[in-house]
Formats: structure tokens, sequence, C-alpha cells
């Protein structure tokens, strides 16, 4: 059985690089099943509770399976590779 990955976008309205990201990840997401994405405004107090527990000081803040992966920009191989890594079965 496939095993979740959340992925979880703090965005703000009129970030560029939020939508960048949000368009990006619309391009490849089919690739990525196993993957759930939320998009959380930071401006609300959800997204201000998490910007303040993931200290994100630029948006968009991505966040997968708990841990803060990147801020402000996404470098889309090491990105793409993560999700690979976590989607893998594990070798026992």
């Amino acid at each position: 059985m496939d095993k979740k990955i959340f992925l979880e976008i703090l965005s703000s309205p009129g970030c560029y690089h939020c939508a960048e990201f949000k368009k990006y990840w619309e391009s490849v997401k089919n690739q990525f099943a196993d993957v759930e994405m939320r998009d959380i405004d930071l401006t609300s107090d959800k997204g201000q509770e998490m910007a303040q527990k993931y200290m994100i000081f630029s948006s968009p803040g991505i966040i997968i399976n708990g841990e803060l992966f990147a801020t402000g920009g996404v470098n889309k191989e090491k990105f793409e590779a993560k999700l690979k890594e976590l989607s893998a079965p594990k070798q026992t």
C-alpha cells in the first residue's frame, strides 16, 4: 500500500513565486499520485501559526510531511527528487 505524502504550500495573495510554484505543481502533480497537496493562505490564522512554527519569512513556504523543505523559491530538481525518494517503496 502506498504511503501518502503531505505537501503544504504556504502562500500569500499577490506572491509571484507562490503563483509560479502552484503552476509548476499543476504541471507535475500527475507524476506524484500519492501526494496530497494543501494550499494554505499565509494571511489566515492557520497560515500565521504555521509561519511561526516553521520560521517562514518568505513565501512560498513548502512543507513536506511536516518538515520545512524550502522558502521563497524552490529548486525543482531537488523538490522532485525528494518526492520520488518519499514515494519509493522501502527496501527491507
